[in-house]
């Protein structure tokens, strides 16, 4: 008998599951599909329909357990049963909704058809008399509520970080980070696909020393060269290392512009308050941006993309 009641609660909650599974998503489907083409007055007809239909198959699936569940004994009685699993089984299914709303994984697009029909399930589990069948359901709904609102939402957070990480290397090449000034602090980097940029500021609010900026890109040209003609307040200069050196004037300062060639890139630096030595030191201290460093212009939000 024992075995024949374990076999019969079983079939009653696969019933259960597979009846919400196939008609809640086409159910939901068609609400979305009509309230997007034609307002409220084409969802309640869907509403009118699925709603009353997904009860009946549910007062269906009670028929093998009409002598198990107390709630099953009658038609009026299985009635009940059903409006009572319908409402707790939407409720688990917007939950659901919710998360993957606030992008927690929930799997593929199958796999999200089958747990549609979870959350009735269980609540039909929760009729069943005997303290095992309730209590793996409460250690099933626990573990879901876990994953829902801690597990999921934490998971989701970093796969997000991985995706903003695995977006601003998409051309490592570029990422090239030079030791702050004294006394400045990097306030914005932007990152394109054939740019990286930096910029130095003053670390105190109101303090005049200027600022700084730093460029990487990929070399054009095969060597570096002056343009001509050059003007005639600039004047250029090419080392014998192929470094380039730009001054422009202008009544009450100039402008130093470094460019140096690094592998298949080009490091352009500029300032017109910090001096060539100073430039030159930013120069030296370049190395690959590490995870760290970008991780700490992610958080602070120091870092954008280039438009």
């Amino acid at each position: 008998m024992t075995g024949t009641r374990g076999a019969l609660t079983a079939l009653h909650l696969l019933l259960v599951w597979a009846a919400t599974a196939a008609l809640m998503p086409m159910i939901g489907f068609a609400v979305v599909a009509g309230g997007w083409g034609g307002g409220i007055g084409a969802v309640i007809p869907v509403l009118a329909v699925g709603v009353p239909l997904m009860w009946g198959l549910l007062a269906m699936t009670a028929l093998p357990v009409r002598t198990i569940v107390p709630m099953c004994g009658s038609l009026r009685q299985r009635l009940g049963w059903a409006a009572l699993v319908f409402i707790l089984g939407t409720i688990g299914v917007l939950a659901g909704l919710g998360a993957y709303l606030q992008d927690v994984y929930l799997g593929s697009a199958g796999t999200r058809f089958a747990l549609t029909g979870v959350p009735y399930a269980l609540a039909a589990a929760l009729f069943v008399p005997g303290w095992r069948v309730r209590l793996g359901t409460l250690a099933v709904l626990v573990c879901g509520a876990g994953y829902g609102v801690f597990v999921g939402p934490a998971l989701a957070e970093q796969r997000q970080e991985e995706a903003e990480v695995a977006r601003y290397r998409q051309n490592p090449e570029l990422l090239y980070l030079g030791d702050s000034p004294r006394g400045m602090e990097i306030s914005r980097v932007r990152v394109g696909p054939n740019l990286f940029s930096v910029d130095y500021t003053p670390m105190r609010e109101g303090y005049d020393l200027g600022n700084v900026g730093l460029w990487v890109n990929h070399s054009i040209t095969p060597a570096l060269q002056c343009p001509t003609p050059v003007q005639k307040e600039v004047t250029c200069t090419v080392d014998t290392h192929g470094e380039m050196r730009t001054v422009t004037s202008f009544p009450g300062g100039s402008d130093i512009t470094l460019v140096r060639r690094r592998e298949d890139v080009e490091v352009t630096v500029t300032s017109g308050s910090l001096d060539e030595t100073g430039l030159r030191r930013l120069l030296t201290t370049l190395h690959p941006l590490s995870d760290a460093e970008l991780d700490e212009l992610i958080r602070e939000k120091r870092i954008e993309h280039a438009q």
